[in-house]
């Protein structure tokens, strides 16, 4: 009797092991599974460098190693998805994770949405035409901070230049071979102008910095006028013109 009840003891307790053993497996798996299928979803886009450098065109490089670069291609699909949105959109619709959340994070965040895409818009392709944009938005950047004597917000509009110009190229790409506004814009373009130019002397009426000496304010002027020469020259198109005033009116309406 003593034998038959230490078989059936060892019995129950081989059967509770090896359920909790079955239960163990399961939750081991069902948690790999979950991380495989995250981590999977742009893995296309992983890189098998030690170390990722990312040059842009302000001949500035960011350095991330691996598994950094990895993680931010698995914590933000958003620069993957198939219609892309400008990048204020994307970073104020909640992506702006702990690790883009200052100034600085801020301003990588835009260089890493204008690498992305630089990508899928074509390197060399737009190359000329990213570069026009570039130089039209810093212009406007420019000539804002020139009025306001500089100021932080100018020097993170400068880096963050490189994530408006890019979602701008999106657009040509997908438009340049639809494009029916072909007219002249000369007159717009002069328009446009003549605001900016009108803004430089109002601007410069009330500036206190030049009290008394009239010779300083006239140099500060013809310096601001000559940036505005410089996008005269750039806006060769009613694009450009378009992408011109879309970024001064949708970043400077302070003024």
């Amino acid at each position: 009797m003593k034998y038959l009840l230490y078989i059936l003891i060892l019995t129950t307790l081989s059967c509770n092991n090896q359920e909790k053993k079955t239960e163990k497996t399961i939750n081991i798996n069902s948690l790999d599974q979950v991380s495989t299928t995250h981590k999977s979803k742009n893995s296309e886009y992983y890189t098998l460098k030690d170390t990722v450098l990312i040059t842009t065109e302000r001949n500035d490089t960011l350095r991330f190693s691996k598994n950094e670069y990895n993680r931010i291609i698995d914590k933000h699909p958003e620069f993957f998805q198939e219609y892309p949105e400008n990048p204020d959109q994307l970073y104020y619709n909640g992506n702006d994770s702990e690790e883009f959340a200052s100034e600085a994070g801020q301003d990588t965040y835009y260089t890493l949405y204008a690498y992305f895409l630089k990508q899928r818009n074509g390197v060399k392709e737009f190359a000329q035409e990213r570069q026009k944009l570039i130089d039209i938005y810093s212009n406007i950047n420019s000539l804002f901070g020139h009025f306001e004597y500089g100021g932080t917000y100018f020097g993170h509009q400068y880096r963050r230049i490189l994530g408006y110009a890019e979602y701008s190229i999106y657009l040509l790409a997908k438009t340049q071979n639809n494009i029916s506004k072909t007219y002249d814009i000369s007159k717009q373009k002069k328009l446009y102008m003549n605001s900016l130019r009108q803004l430089i002397d109002d601007e410069s009426t009330i500036d206190q910095n030049y009290l008394g000496n009239e010779d300083e304010r006239i140099k500060r002027t013809k310096k601001l006028n000559k940036i505005v020469d410089e996008l005269d020259t750039l806006i060769t198109d009613n694009f450009y013109l378009r992408r011109a005033q879309e970024f001064h009116y949708g970043h400077y309406e302070y003024h």
